[in-house]
């Protein structure tokens, strides 16, 4: 895919998670993440799945080619907010989609973060073990 032919552009974000999706007109059904296979990149059928669900809930799935560029976070909240940028840039070609990517929950940012560690805790929440003697 070069970078001079016309893309549709959206981000994605979950946890400390940033993808930045770009769809392709008159595509395959490629998508390649971080420059690799999407199958190569993610090992788990939940991740891959949750991918290339906005695709399959507009019915687009094999029209445009798909490239993103994910950073930080884990593997399950990378593919998270890839799913939330193909969401919006579905958005951008077609406003139509927007019903449907709503109800299947895509273009809602998921605001759960991880809590901080408070002192003398153990972890955020954890206290230290108590002993009578």
């Amino acid at each position: 895919m070069s970078d001079t032919q016309q893309y549709f552009e959206g981000v994605g974000r979950r946890k400390t998670s940033t993808a930045r999706a770009r769809l392709y007109p008159q595509g395959s059904g490629h998508i390649l993440v971080n420059d690799k296979p999407l199958l190569e990149y993610f090992g788990r059928d939940v991740d891959i799945n949750a991918v290339g669900a906005p695709l399959k809930v507009t019915g687009v799935d094999s029209r445009y080619n798909v490239s993103v560029h994910i950073q930080g976070g884990g593997i399950t909240g990378q593919a998270t907010a890839a799913r939330m940028a193909i969401s919006r840039a579905l958005l951008v070609i077609d406003a139509e989609y927007r019903a449907a990517l709503k109800e299947a929950g895509f273009l809602s940012r998921d605001p759960r973060e991880k809590e901080r560690k408070k002192p003398g805790l153990k972890r955020a929440r954890k206290g230290p073990t108590y002993t009578k003697r």
